[in-house]
């Protein structure tokens, strides 16, 4: 497969707008060297501010395109030769790097500019290094710099990232060479060729900065920006205070906003989805107060946690699983590597490994149902050219998917199981399949799936700044195919005809800018990224437009595409927001008190496309006939219009829609289907009453009571844990220091790194503090756990440093693991005298609520068809899961089954031994002779994860003692299950 570039209409438009902006060239000059062949031909008003050039193009629609494009353009019309280009980072001068030299880039440009070609020299760490003594210049800068305007049709570029460009090498002038025949300085020769700077991302490089000082040390004769942000400039203090936007000449020359790009369809549209959490753990979070490089303070409720560098933020919730330390440092990161910032909300439950399991489970659920939609190309003609279907995941750790000795971290373990799954299942449901095209759809999942399950998998891959270099061929190849072959990633088979599987990736930021691929349709969040970058920008990776198996780019109209970003519940606004920087990104700001100037142009400009007669004249008559605005163009604070009253503002928008449409996101662009709404789903109250015998029974209160013999288990549960048979409970911690260092042995720079203890020094806890924490997470009483303390640090020839943080979780963890596994059946319920209200029953009023929020009862909804014996009102049902949930609930029943629904959350609250409550999923009631049976079921996909059997034993020691009540409990996996019940029930077939 071989991508094509296609000519765009928004890019010509943006070429044509460089054109006109251009000053033009200084053929008239008197400067003697206005020839000097090393250097650029003279421009106009050159060195000077106001005639540069700002090109705004959102993320996705092709801004590296355009500035090689001018590149070639400004060669072909004026002769310029000569341009550097400035990048922000290592990642995206890669990105360039890779466009500008690729052969379908170098094929697409040559067709337009016969036998004219870039010669990109590009500049790396390492390059600079001093070799047999001597200090000479890298070979890409002196071939920049010292080729001529003789080399015919041949471009000068050299790329650049402004760690490079700022650093000493750049500007120390102390080499054994000299570059024109005296500069010895790299940052002098460079401005001695009069380049042309482009510069992408001008956010930055801010004027007045240092890094901007590096550009204007270059001399260029004319700087052109590229990107979606620019900076920003601020002027005067308090109610003066004003901050502009910093163009050049007061504008941008080109605008391509991100409304526009969304509106016009430049970009794919966006789905976010995040998995819900219950509302005891979402409510429990905490927030960054103060973030030092040595301490890092928490606060919750207005009471502080301070942390120091090493210390666990387990000792403050439970809930931070995975013992998570404060690592500090510059970067002020978790031991996770989640980087922390002033006012970040931290909600421990999303640090759970089961809850990033569910992103995972989502993100591959809306990967599938993109593929196969791309894939089978269903309603696009015969033999439609397939669209291979990429996802991203953003992770926190390294360690988590690269284990030791190149084995697999538990994420990429956890990962495999879970995609295990879902392609059996998958090729199940197509082993029937009659179409062409479905039969090879089958037989892609069936080699992903053999693949997988090989001894070097080449399903999924990742890439990590730590992996640059790296020995390791798997690794290296992984990291080949993802930043250089992405051809091969588009494509469906290689030479030989064999599948390339290959289309799950992984990273740990790196990837985020430079990097791109036009068929990403999936991008999950497995943590929150830590600092408060654009929202636009961290969805940038999946906005372009995909193409097909053939290279074709498909636009909205043709293949309507939507990116799926997979989120934590601790970002649940993330829509909200990217909402508003869309919006923002609008060169207009509406005024609902004012029909401001800039109104008025946008109106009349969107006007004059239809009727090039209308004018700015006509459009305020209209509005003072329709008496929406008053002399001075305020709003009037009453109109009727077409029978209706509204604002001023209001009636604005709707005889003029397209005042909105140019500055605002279309609704549906942006879709949070997890979205909270005011949906409530009413109850029919009618139904509920025959179950109002039981409910009576299960409003009452009830306690746990455990076996007299549950305080001797414990005891010996904490002998077992603290003799610690295996030696892998009492550890040592000593503190890492991580050791890089560049190697230029094998020619190329690679950088390498050890780790290594760097203090004799081992880290422990203060005694007191370990068993204050030791004793408050297990139940354990402080005498006891001194005692076994004694012991056990007796048995380690008294070596107290095994009192450390990572020794407190080991014995934590271990206790109550084994604690809950040997307690899990020794306790009873024992009812109360009292009655509680529930999220469906009223226990004050002894009668069930009208209505409950939709979000407790499901948080997705299919529509349906009405069913009379249904517990709510319907259509529409709400739903948790697509099997077994929805097909229980779009079954048909026999007549002897009177009533049935799902339970909402926390209908019930069975009392959890191990702390919290559950309720159980679904209700039927079966009519059976005299006396009613009432069915319970708990669901649980077929994969039942760790934890499910627990529930399953909660669950049904609480229901046994209803059995005379005429209750029966079951877990099901699939809607057949709980029909073949529901027929033996009633049968009288089960008792």
């Amino acid at each position: 497969m071989k991508i094509k570039l296609e000519i765009l209409q928004h890019q010509t438009d943006a070429l044509t707008a460089i054109g006109k902006a251009f000053p033009g060239m200084d053929t008239m000059s008197h400067d003697p060297d206005a020839n000097y062949i090393y250097a650029n031909p003279l421009i106009n008003y050159r060195y000077n501010d106001k005639a540069n050039i700002d090109i705004k193009m959102e993320t996705g629609t092709g801004k590296t395109y355009v500035y090689t494009r001018m590149m070639y353009e400004m060669y072909q019309k004026y002769g310029l030769f000569k341009f550097v280009i400035a990048v922000p980072s290592p990642s995206i001068k890669e990105g360039t790097r890779s466009f500008i030299s690729s052969d379908y880039a170098k094929q697409h440009f040559s067709e337009f500019y016969e036998n004219t070609r870039i010669q990109l020299n590009v500049i790396n760490a390492g390059d600079f290094s001093a070799r047999s003594g001597r200090r000479n210049f890298p070979a890409q800068l002196s071939e920049f710099v010292e080729a001529t305007r003789q080399n015919a049709n041949q471009i000068e570029v050299l790329l650049v990232n402004q760690g490079m460009l700022h650093s000493k090498s750049m500007h120390r002038d102390d080499y054994d060479q000299t570059l024109l025949g005296g500069e010895t300085s790299p940052i002098k020769a460079i401005a001695a060729t009069r380049p042309v700077v482009i510069i992408d991302e001008p956010q930055r490089f801010p004027r007045g900065k240092k890094y901007y000082e590096d550009i204007e040390e270059m001399n260029p004769q004319l700087i052109v920006r590229f990107g979606a942000t620019f900076p920003e400039t601020t002027t005067g203090r308090g109610k003066n205070k004003v901050t502009k936007v910093d163009y050049y000449r007061g504008e941008p020359q080109f605008n391509l906003d991100a409304v526009d790009s969304f509106n016009q369809g430049l970009v794919k549209g966006i789905d976010i989805d995040y998995p819900d959490m219950p509302e005891e753990q979402a409510n429990n979070w905490y927030k960054v107060k103060q973030v030092k490089a040595k301490e890092l303070v928490l606060t919750k409720g207005g009471k502080d946690y301070p942390l120091n560098v090493g210390e666990n933020l387990a000792d403050v919730d439970a809930g931070f699983e995975g013992n998570i330390t404060y690592a500090g440092g510059t970067d002020r990161e978790l031991s996770n590597g989640l980087a922390l910032s002033k006012d970040m909300k931290l909600i421990p439950g999303t640090f759970a490994e089961n809850y990033q399991d569910e992103i995972i489970s989502q993100a591959l659920d809306c990967h599938f149902k993109a593929e196969e939609e791309n894939f089978l190309r269903l309603n696009s003609g015969e033999n439609a050219p397939k669209i291979k279907t990429l996802s991203l995941f953003f992770i926190d750790s390294i360690s988590s998917f690269r284990g030791e000795n190149s084995g697999k971290g538990w994420l990429a373990q956890h990962f495999e199981d879970i995609l295990t799954k879902k392609l059996k299942k998958l090729i199940d449901r197509f082993e029937l399949a009659i179409d062409d095209r479905e039969k090879e759809y089958r037989s892609f999942l069936q080699a992903t799936l053999k693949s997988l399950q090989s001894e070097h998998q080449d399903v999924y891959a990742g890439y990590f700044s730590e992996d640059r270099g790296n020995s390791d061929d798997d690794i290296q190849a992984e990291v080949d195919d993802i930043l250089k072959n992405k051809e091969k990633l588009l494509s469906f088979k290689d030479h030989k005809g064999k599948w390339i599987t290959r289309r799950f990736l992984f990273s740990k930021w790196t990837l985020r800018e430079g990097w791109d691929n036009p068929n990403v349709f999936v991008i999950a969040k497995l943590r929150t990224s830590g600092s408060e970058i654009s929202k636009i920008q961290e969805v940038g990776r999946g906005l372009r437009l995909p193409v097909d198996e053939t290279g074709h780019r498909l636009s909205q109209d043709e293949w309507p595409s939507r990116l799926s970003f997979l989120i934590g519940y601790d970002e649940q606004n993330f829509a909200e927001k990217l909402v508003g920087e869309i919006n923002t990104d609008s060169p207009i700001k509406l005024n609902q008190d004012e029909l401001t100037e800039d109104m008025i142009k946008l109106i009349v400009k969107v006007k004059q496309q239809t009727n090039p007669q209308f004018n700015e004249n006509q459009l305020l008559d209209d509005l003072d006939d329709h008496n929406v605005i008053t002399r001075s163009n305020k709003f009037k604070d009453e109109v009727k219009l077409d029978g209706q009253t509204m604002s001023g503002y209001d009636a604005l928008c709707q005889l003029y829609p397209e005042l909105e449409q140019q500055t605002r996101v279309a609704q549906g662009k942006v879709r949070d289907k997890n979205s909270k709404d005011n949906t409530v789903v009413k109850l029919r109250k009618q139904n509920w009453q025959q179950l109002k015998n039981l409910w009576l029974q299960l409003a009452k209160r009830q306690m746990i009571r455990f076996d007299p013999s549950v305080n001797k288990d414990a005891e010996t549960v904490a002998w077992n844990v603290f003799n610690d048979s295996d030696n892998k409970i009492f550890v040592l911690q000593r503190p890492q220091m991580v050791h890089q260092e560049v190697d230029t042995t094998s020619g190329n720079a690679i950088v390498k790194e050890t780790q290594a203890d760097y203090s004799t020094e081992y880290l422990t806890m203060k005694y007191g503090k370990f068993l204050k924490i030791l004793a408050k997470q297990t139940d354990l009483s402080v005498n006891l756990l001194n005692n076994l303390m004694i012991k056990a640090i007796k048995r380690l020839r008294n070596n107290t440093n095994y009192i450390n943080e990572k020794t407190l979780g080991n014995l934590i963890r271990t206790f109550n693991n084994q604690f809950n596994e040997r307690i899990k059946t020794s306790y009873s319920y024992e009812p109360l005298k009292f009655s509680a209200s529930t999220s469906i029953y009223n226990a004050e009023k002894h009668e069930f609520v009208d209505s409950i929020p939709a979000s407790v009862l499901g948080v997705y909804q299919s529509n349906s068809t009405s069913d009379e014996k249904y517990l709510y009102d319907r259509p529409p049902l709400r739903y948790d899961s697509a099997d077994p949930e929805l097909k229980i609930l779009q079954r048909s029943y026999g007549p002897k089954l009177s009533v049935f629904g799902k339970l909402p959350k926390k209908a019930i609250k069975i009392p959890r031994f191990d702390n919290g409550t559950t309720t159980p999923d679904f209700i039927f009631k079966i009519e059976h002779g005299s006396k009613p049976i009432y069915l319970v079921i708990e669901t649980k996909a077929e994969n039942m994860r760790l934890g499910d059997e627990e529930i399953r034993i909660i669950q049904q020691k609480y229901f046994d003692h209803l059995k005379e009540s005429g209750v029966y409990y079951q877990m099901a996996t699939s809607e057949q299950e709980v029909h073949d019940l529901i027929n033996k029930l009633e049968n009288g077939e089960l008792n």
